[in-house]
């Protein structure tokens, strides 16, 4: 019996060494809970209610038979081969032609060179999207372009605060190099807990807007959630973006479901020569989180862009889909509603308003059709109030 005894002490010992280390390592990441100014700010905005940032339209989802199954993986679900990507440094010496040129380095992280203006949108240079550097999703290839080949950077913004989106590394990295940072409200706790300055952070609601030299950023309304492996979510403010210069003008969905905000932006803010719409990580089961292929060709259409860019897909795998699937699904939807799509290499810099050719670059392999698994979003949280989704003839 003592030694039963003996066993299950060492057996504790080791439970509770395991569980600083887990401590240890993800504590850094996690970020700090908005209090004090950054609370009393969030209490202001009219997406406050009670004690967190909520959606006007609620959303829908099967927890046990959707967010579960994103653990399960299935042959095409990721690459079997090297994914193709570019080195883009060299393009970067040169200010673009046409004055409008952007990188996407895969998910949702790019770089827009902007009327003058360089933006960084979600920099995830790290190799998990996941508070700990050994566990969690892993990127597929390392980065195209490294971070210290990039040129000058005069702003990054984020979306919202989910680790596919908010990178401490990335975040540190980006302001030793001098950036600003414009963040939707209560990320600005997070930045200033890994070492920014406040006076270095803009926070924004939606539809609020900031100055960085000829460009105007304004935060648009998305229907998403937030949080870092808190017991507390949705303290921070999720968001989607409207470029405006004086000659070109680029709109990014972030992270949402369908909602009704979109043909606002577009009547405010467009017509928009490029859109950056996420349109891969969705699941039937959760349809109000992501918008999926064919919805994101109908964002597009909301928001009056000419060329849309997909993104949120191509990098890590986070649902229940092949990897492919997402471009596949918009080239189709694209082609029903005569949508203009440009899908760069990752790590490609490319100038949309030129209207670039890309070859094809993703294998052919198996994927489902929007009739096999459609993504269709409830208008209020109920799975049988749907809304509709034009059709292919």
């Amino acid at each position: 019996m003592k030694r039963f005894f003996r066993y299950l002490g060492y057996l504790a010992a080791l439970l509770v060494a395991f569980l600083a280390f887990v401590a240890i390592t993800a504590w850094p990441n996690i970020g700090t809970l908005p209090k004090g100014e950054f609370l009393a700010r969030n209490e202001q905005s009219p997406e406050w209610h009670g004690d967190q940032f909520q959606n006007p339209q609620p959303m829908f989802s099967n927890l046990r038979g959707g967010i579960l199954q994103i653990f399960e993986s299935k042959p095409g679900e990721e690459p079997d081969r090297p994914v193709p990507t570019v080195d883009s440094s060299a393009v970067y010496k040169t200010p673009p032609v046409s004055g409008l040129r952007v990188t996407w380095f895969g998910h949702s992280s790019m770089l827009l060179e902007i009327d003058g203006v360089n933006v960084v949108v979600d920099p995830f240079w790290s190799e998990r999207t996941s508070p700990f550097g050994w566990l969690g999703p892993k990127r597929w290839y390392p980065p195209p372009v490294p971070m210290d080949h990039l040129p000058r950077v005069d702003v990054v913004v984020i979306s919202h605060d989910h680790y596919d989106h908010l990178d401490r590394a990335s975040v540190q990295a980006l302001y030793e190099r001098g950036a600003r940072f414009i963040v939707p409200l209560g990320i600005a706790s997070h930045l200033v807990g890994w070492g920014i300055p406040n006076d270095r952070i803009t926070q924004l609601d939606w539809w609020q807007e900031a100055r960085v030299g000829a460009l105007t950023i304004v935060s648009t309304p998305s229907r998403h959630a937030s949080g870092r492996l808190s017991a507390r979510s949705d303290q921070t403010l999720w968001t989607g973006y409207a470029l405006v210069g004086p000659h070109h003008r680029v709109f990014y969905s972030g992270d949402t479901g369908l909602n009704d905000s979109f043909p606002d932006v577009g009547e405010k803010y467009g017509p928009f020569d490029v859109s950056f719409i996420e349109a891969g990580q969705y699941d039937a089961q959760w349809p109000d989180w992501h918008l999926g292929p064919e919805q994101a060709v109908l964002v597009h259409q909301e928001v009056r862009a000419r060329t849309l860019i997909p993104v949120h897909w191509g990098l890590v795998k986070l649902a229940h889909h092949a990897w492919t699937e997402p471009p596949e699904r918009i080239l189709a939807a694209a082609r029903c509603a005569h949508v203009d799509v440009l899908i760069p290499e990752p790590g490609q810099a490319v100038e949309p308003t030129t209207h670039p050719v890309v070859p094809r670059w993703w294998p052919a392999q198996p994927w489902s059709t929007r009739e096999q698994t459609p993504i269709i979003a409830s208008k209020d949280g109920e799975a049988n109030h749907p809304y509709t989704v034009p059709a292919c003839h």
